[in-house]
């Protein structure tokens, strides 16, 4: 057995490590369900990659990833928020990640949905129609590329709207030149505070009327809605109030396995950040959900829930610090460097906790390389022991 001396806020003890994990890839992509993970990057050794720099990205390494997420049978959410958009990636290196991931996922037959934006704006306030040609911009390179479209939330129109009017002026222009049905994707402000008060209105029930009275108008556009607001029943009732042939994607990386599971009255699909971080154990759940074995379903997820309550604790943005060190210690990428330098954005005691909690998960299929890995980082954090 593998054993290694990690730290802990009581001072640190020995922890060993279990079995190696299982990641045989399934037979197909799971049935019952749609799902996607949102993928990250993984920087360029040799770049820059300090904050405010220009993105560097290891593409080798980066795709690769996303080969990983299809041979478990998900599908890939791509230039998300996972990605670090409106956190290091810039456009240029999205603009190139988008034509990139979607051509990967032609080669490889695999699903990949990316995210349209309007970040290439400079911050702050714009006119209304700048914005909407924005997006309409970004939706040019999705559409041209061959990927599927999520519209993600713009810090724009959040720093620029007044009213919820002026929120489904700007989604209707663009909803309206989408060439096939989209996600559009909520996200609030726990994971990024400067979206505070989309959709019109910091009162979650005034902006969820405004937000289902674009869905409804939309219907026949909108493939899902992708709902990261990390409040289960708000999402169960949004999910119960959507227009039939709409999907809910689960976006709440923390109620993820009873959202999945469902009740009687329906379910949610699944656009995860954390099923990047937990693919081949997410993937094992999903297919006995197939079978309709539901306590194999919950003891195979049980284990991640605190491992993703913990990669998604406050301050959460930095929770793509998480997801990229889980890829790192499982073997993913060659090193543990990201863009805008955001390596730094947990500290070691977190770091520690997480390989901990990503053992007891099963994510870790090489234990020796997982524990070399883990003791170099804390030798440079001057705890080598």
């Amino acid at each position: 057995m593998t054993s290694l001396w990690l730290p802990d806020e009581d001072g640190g003890s020995v922890h060993t490590l279990g079995a190696p994990a299982d990641w045989t890839p399934p037979p197909a992509p799971p049935k019952s369900r749609v799902v996607y993970a949102a993928a990250h990057v993984a920087a360029d050794p040799y770049g820059d990659n300090t904050p405010g720099a220009p993105a560097a990205i290891d593409w080798d390494a980066t795709l690769a990833f996303r080969r990983h997420l299809w041979r478990q049978g998900l599908g890939v959410a791509d230039a998300m928020d996972t990605a670090q958009r409106g956190m290091g990636l810039d456009w240029a290196a999205t603009s190139e990640l988008i034509r990139r991931s979607a051509a990967e996922a032609r080669a490889c037959g695999g699903t990949v949905a990316v995210g349209v934006g309007t970040d290439h704006l400079p911050p702050g306030p714009h006119d209304l129609d700048r914005i909407a040609e924005a997006y309409l911009e970004q939706l040019a390179v999705a559409e041209d590329a061959g990927a599927g479209v999520i519209l993600m939330a713009s810090r724009a129109l959040a720093a620029t709207a007044r009213t919820a009017e002026d929120y489904l002026e700007v989604y209707r222009r663009v909803l309206g030149q989408c060439s096939g049905r989209v996600i559009l994707h909520w996200l609030g402000e726990v994971f990024d505070p400067a979206l505070r008060g989309y959709w019109g209105s910091t009162d979650i029930g005034t902006a969820t009327t405004a937000f289902l009275e674009l869905v409804k108008e939309n219907a026949g556009g909108i493939d899902g809605v992708k709902v990261s607001l990390l409040d289960a029943g708000h999402e169960v009732a949004l999910r119960r109030s959507l227009p039939a042939g709409v999907r809910l994607y689960t976006g709440d990386d923390f109620h993820y396995p009873e959202l999945i599971r469902g009740d009687e009255l329906g379910h949610s699909d699944a656009l995860l950040g954390i099923f990047a971080g937990i693919a081949p154990v997410a993937a094992r759940a999903l297919h006995a959900l197939d079978r309709g074995d539901l306590d194999a379903y919950d003891a195979l997820l049980a284990p991640t829930v605190p491992l993703s309550r913990h990669v998604f604790a406050a301050p959460t943005p930095y929770y793509k610090t998480g997801i990229a060190f889980l890829a790192w210690i499982a073997g993913l990428q060659p090193g543990f460097v990201m863009v805008g330098g955001l390596q730094s954005g947990r500290g070691i005691l977190h770091l520690a906790r997480t390989f901990r909690l990503a053992d007891a998960a099963g994510l870790l299929p090489d234990p020796d390389l997982a524990a070399a890995r883990m003791r170099s980082l804390l030798a440079t954090a001057g705890l080598a022991r």
